[in-house]
């Protein structure tokens, strides 16, 4: 399965794509009720680094740990090595656009056939939607904050 989603921020690619490369920020777009504890991830994600982190649903902790890949200036992608799908590639990109970056998602998922894991990973599909939209309103908003205050 595919998931496509995009949205424009008031700040440069470089700035745009520099706040996603910091493994701290996941949790700072992870939309409430989840929370989101970091195990494993460098400062700031390069080529080949892994992060491991814990999503918990409730009282249901989901495990992940990726690899970041593909590392350019515009971009990366993460690939999930453990965690709830069978597959799971997320591929970001940081476009320039006038007066701003337009933030591209690309999610290539497949979820495992598992009595559990399966109907959960069909569930997190479908929540896509709400998912990045919250990413792009907090993302827009933090992004928005920092360029407008001094340096």
């Amino acid at each position: 399965m595919i998931y496509r989603h995009r949205f424009w921020v008031p700040a440069s690619p470089e700035e745009v794509a520099n706040f996603h490369r910091h493994g701290s920020n996941l949790g700072a777009i992870t939309p409430p009720p989840i929370l989101l504890r970091m195990g494993q991830a460098p400062e700031i994600l390069t080529e080949g680094d892994i992060m491991s982190f814990t999503l918990w649903f409730g009282p249901l902790p989901v495990r992940w740990r990726a690899k970041i890949e593909d590392v350019h200036p515009n971009g990366f992608t993460d690939r999930q090595l453990a965690g709830p799908f069978q597959h799971w590639e997320h591929r970001h990109r940081f476009e320039p656009v006038d007066g701003g970056t337009e933030v591209i998602d690309e999610v290539h998922y497949r979820p495992r056939r598992h009595l559990f894991w399966g109907p959960f990973g069909w569930g997190m599909g479908l929540s896509l939607p709400l998912l990045f939209a919250f990413r792009g309103w907090k993302t827009r908003r933090l992004l928005n904050r920092s360029t407008s205050e001094p340096v």
